[in-house]
């Protein structure tokens, strides 16, 4: 840890916006802790889904790995893993500051809107391995053959709605956006 990663709470730690205190108030807490919960219930990382739930309910434009961390009682090593898997699947973005050497992480106002978003990649990429398993001998096999037959199409369908799905949401939060009430939404 270096004297960057140490500051005291009356210094502001990501540059541009002084942190309100380094504690969060009993209502914060325990929103994180039940969004932990639910994310881990859904075979997330229950630190992931800490991490993600301070980020949503932050009134601060972007913080710190350390700020989280102070924030959290987390370690330093449990924070860097965390955001780097939330970084890669979309759920946060890296956010960088002229001269500065910390990593500072942000989430998106449509962080739904993002990952779904970001999810074609994964698609993409599961429907090369798989297409790539129809090629190997053991592919060939019946059962085998079946299995990833049935997985490419899939994977083929999922993408296709996948576009629709993403448009279908965009549309419904600009209607709602726009004072649409949800309820008279398809």
């Amino acid at each position: 840890m270096t004297t960057d990663d140490v500051r005291s709470s009356d210094q502001p730690d990501d540059g541009a916006v002084p942190p309100a205190s380094d504690a969060l108030d009993a209502e914060r807490l325990e929103f994180i802790e039940n969004f932990a919960s639910a994310w881990e219930a859904q075979n997330g990382a229950r630190m992931d889904g800490r991490v993600l739930g301070l980020l949503l309910i932050s009134d601060e434009p972007f913080m710190s790995s350390a700020r989280i961390a102070r924030l959290l009682h987390a370690s330093a090593g449990a924070i860097s893993m965390s955001t780097r898997a939330l970084v890669t699947v979309g759920f946060i973005v890296r956010h960088t500051v002229p001269g500065e050497r910390r990593h500072y992480f942000r989430v998106e106002d449509d962080v739904w809107g993002a990952f779904l978003a970001g999810e074609r990649e994964y698609l993409r990429r599961m429907a090369a391995v798989i297409r790539s398993g129809l090629q190997m001998e053991a592919g060939r096999r019946e059962g085998p053959h079946t299995r990833l037959t049935n997985a490419n199409r899939y994977m083929t369908w999922l993408e296709g709605y996948h576009r629709k799905m993403l448009e279908d949401w965009y549309a419904y939060r600009d209607q709602v956006e726009a004072g649409t009430d949800p309820e008279e939404l398809p």
